[in-house]
């Protein structure tokens, strides 16, 4: 037996998701479309974790991974890859408890170059300085994307200029554009839809999401002005208040939703 993270219940090893607190979970937030989003991501799971084609081209095989999971995406140049080192704990426990669908209890770390890259659906990348990739990382990064894979990049202030650089070296021919508000990112499970929630001040200016798309798949998503890893902290990190913190984990898991459910290019 072991405790509930939450509530501290005891339950059986193998129990992923807490009986005490499922039953507990609030249900009226719940969009209609939810059984239909989450039988879909059931579906996809098992095609979103497994090894991209464009990778294994390549000869980039790995083993899969037994439960999804986010990977903090490792990059050299000077920025802090590492930043908000609670966040994702935090995002993973409540993808959990609030979708019932079984997650890994804590988030993994790569590089864009490993030859594991491809067994993440979800690559999660912030920072507040500078993110440099090499030609072999931009190669792997760009076969990963067009096999089906999902990057979320999240501005913790002071990221954008590289971001923008860099994605231009990544996709020389998709310019980067505004996500739409009617896409099924802002309203997967969790409706946004006035778009992506103003988290943390910043320069003051509005919050933006911002894609590339892939044949009309939204294979990156960039988060700007808005700072939802901070939101996902522990509570006392950055004082923000309950409704804040709950519009940055309300966002985290419909774009875990649709890393999960996007339909790989094959």
């Amino acid at each position: 037996m072991k405790p509930c993270r939450r509530c501290r219940h005891r339950v059986p090893d193998a129990t992923r998701a807490c009986p005490h607190c499922r039953a507990r979970q609030p249900r009226g937030d719940r969009l209609p479309q939810t059984v239909l989003g989450l039988a879909a991501v059931a579906a996809a799971t098992l095609a979103a974790i497994g090894s991209c084609p464009g990778l294994r081209a390549q000869g980039v095989t790995a083993p899969r991974q037994e439960l999804p999971t986010i990977a903090r995406l490792r990059y050299d140049g000077g920025g802090d890859w590492y930043a908000n080192p609670s966040s994702l704990d935090n995002l993973l426990e409540q993808i959990e408890l609030r979708t019932g669908i079984d997650v890994a209890d804590r988030p993994s770390e790569v590089g864009a170059a490993d030859p594991d890259l491809a067994d993440h659906p979800y690559l999660y990348a912030t920072g507040h300085g500078n993110m440099s990739f090499t030609s072999l990382e931009i190669e792997r990064l760009r076969a990963y994307l067009y096999g089906g894979g999902f990057l979320h990049v999240d501005d913790n202030y002071g990221l954008d200029e590289s971001f923008r650089r860099e994605v231009a070296l990544l996709f020389p021919d998709i310019p980067l554009a505004e996500v739409p508000l009617e896409h099924a990112i802002y309203r997967l499970f969790y409706d946004f839809s006035e778009g992506l929630p103003k988290i943390h001040e910043h320069d003051g200016n509005p919050a933006q999401g911002f894609g590339i798309f892939i044949d009309g798949r939204l294979a990156v998503f960039y988060s700007f002005e808005s700072d939802l890893g901070d939101g996902w902290e522990d509570e006392g990190v950055h004082g923000d208040a309950p409704e804040i913190r709950e519009q940055a984990l309300r966002m985290g898991v419909n774009l875990f939703l649709y890393a999960l459910s996007a339909t790989p290019s094959r």
